[in-house]
């Protein structure tokens, strides 16, 4: 999977996307102007250590990305569309393209691609979701699509021993 921040503005916002492309195994595309340098230090807390380790692309506008990424299968998620991202059937290769946390996506952009423009439910009172939950919300359900194609889905309960008998509950 992929995620397409258009001209984000927040580095939290930006860390916190960050660690979770690299938690569901996927890539993260940065779309300029940013409103935060790649080195500032409030992207790096939020992406803690994950950062150095998340496949970033980085680009001029959205002519560079749609020329290095021709023939993508993209998602736009706006609070504009009409289809919920419950509806729309994901590839393991897709691009989920998300505004700028003050203005979203521009128009030309939604009314270009309104077949494919997806949105997450919300009250009629609410303006939008923080993007990195947005982020978080859609990427997960087109990882739960692709049957989390790539990522661990088993834990393993470890239980845990109290000067060393085991299944004792620990002291409070």
């Amino acid at each position: 999977m992929n995620i397409v921040l258009y001209e984000p503005e927040i580095p939290e916002n930006a860390g916190n996307i960050g660690r979770t492309c690299l938690a569901a195994g996927a890539a993260l595309h940065l779309i300029e102007p940013l409103g935060f340098f790649l080195n500032e230090k409030r992207l790096k807390r939020a992406g803690m250590d994950y950062w150095k380790e998340l496949t970033v692309f980085r680009y001029a506008d959205w002519e560079e990305f749609e020329e290095k990424n021709e023939g993508a299968s993209l998602w736009f998620v706006s609070t504009k569309a009409r289809k919920t991202y419950d509806r729309a059937s994901y590839g393991e290769d897709d691009f989920l393209v998300f505004g700028k946390e003050s203005a979203g996506l521009p128009e030309e952009l939604l009314v270009q691609h309104e077949e494919r423009c997806i949105r997450i439910p919300m009250v009629e009172k609410a303006r939008s979701l923080n993007l990195s939950n947005a982020v978080s919300i859609v990427l997960y359900e087109a990882m739960r699509q692709n049957s989390f194609s790539g990522l661990k889905t088993k834990g393993e309960l470890h239980r845990l021993s109290w000067q060393g008998q085991t299944d004792q509950p620990l002291p409070i």
